[in-house]
């Protein structure tokens, strides 16, 4: 009752419906007061806030849901290895259960780690840590790996007790702002006028207005998910009865990339971060499953043969990795 409750909350935020909005903009206008407050004691200094001995970079967003943060963190580690650096990457690890700073490796269990943060260890490109203090899974990441020279910080924007040098702000380039509100109104954790004080922002998808980098998911190799080594592509699926899962902040987004792909599928939305269970992945008459990298992490225990990972890469202009280096290069 309580998720339809939500789910219906969320649909407003895109669709609006005046009623609703009227219910719940009391709210709204309570939800800016105490994070704008609470900011203001940040930068007054009365709250205390945590200063690295690296550069810090934040990827974040000013509204709740997916714009793809988490693909463009993983874009970032890779050009600044490709640039010399020796990225970190810290996160909360949201959807897991874990309360203490540990490291996440590709066999992690992500019910206690997080789903996004087991699949960033699973591409091996640097360190992952998580935990819901920032600064001490930053502090702990730094401790084990003296080596590191920058902190990613995937989701973080609303973290203001870790300073940082560097703030990217990823939206979601179709939806944008939805209906422009404050939670619980709409989706925003913060005004959009935040955009004008953080250092780039990243349109993910649709067009970018003028000011904003484009970022485009771009993914047409498929890996099975007990034989990664297996792989396909939509073609292999042209001549058999497919279905589609995907609990991610914006399900639509992968199913029309597997249209633009060409597939015809049977779609299947769940809520962001959810936990599946082996009834999730059986589909009377599917031939193949397909799903999301986020989603395969929690799913590997109850699947088949038939199911199938697309990996999707972050594609930006280099333009953005120039800006961020000049920033953090002392």
């Amino acid at each position: 009752m309580i998720s339809t409750a939500l789910r219906g909350i969320q649909r407003s935020w895109y669709h609006i419906s005046p009623l609703l909005l009227l219910l719940l903009l009391p709210f709204s206008f309570l939800f800016f007061l105490l994070s704008s407050t609470r900011r203001q004691l940040f930068r007054w200094g009365i709250l205390p806030s945590v200063k690295l001995p690296v550069p810090v970079i934040i990827v974040g967003n000013i509204s709740v849901g997916g714009t793809g943060k988490t693909p463009l963190t993983l874009w970032l580690a890779g050009q600044l290895l490709a640039d010399g650096w020796h990225p970190g990457i810290i996160s909360r690890g949201f959807g897991g259960n874990g309360n203490t700073s540990q490291a996440v490796n590709h066999n992690s269990d992500p019910a206690l780690a997080g789903d996004e943060p087991v699949l960033m260890a699973q591409r091996k490109l640097c360190p992952v840590w998580i935990g819901r203090d920032r600064p001490a899974a930053a502090q702990a990441l730094l401790r084990a790996h003296p080596e590191c020279d920058v902190i990613l910080s995937d989701d973080g924007l609303q973290h203001y007790r870790l300073q940082r040098d560097v703030e990217l702000v990823v939206i979601d380039g179709v939806r944008r702002f939805g209906n422009g509100f404050l939670l619980p109104a709409g989706p925003l954790r913060e005004r959009t006028s935040r955009l004008r004080k953080v250092d780039a922002v990243i349109a993910n998808g649709g067009r970018a207005k003028p000011g904003e980098f484009p970022m485009q998911l771009e993914g047409v190799h498929f890996y099975n998910l007990l034989n990664p080594e297996q792989t396909a592509t939509a073609i292999d699926f042209k001549d058999l009865s497919v279905h589609a899962i995907a609990g991610i902040g914006h399900p639509e987004r992968f199913f029309a990339h597997l249209h633009k792909l060409g597939l015809t599928v049977h779609t299947h939305s769940f809520p962001d971060h959810h936990s599946y269970t082996a009834a999730d992945l059986v589909y009377e008459g599917a031939n193949a499953l397909l799903m999301t990298e986020k989603d395969a992490v929690k799913c590997i225990s109850y699947a088949d043969e038939t199911c199938w990972v697309l990996r999707v890469d972050a594609h930006l202009d280099s333009a953005l990795t120039q800006l961020i280096t000049k920033k953090i290069t002392p």
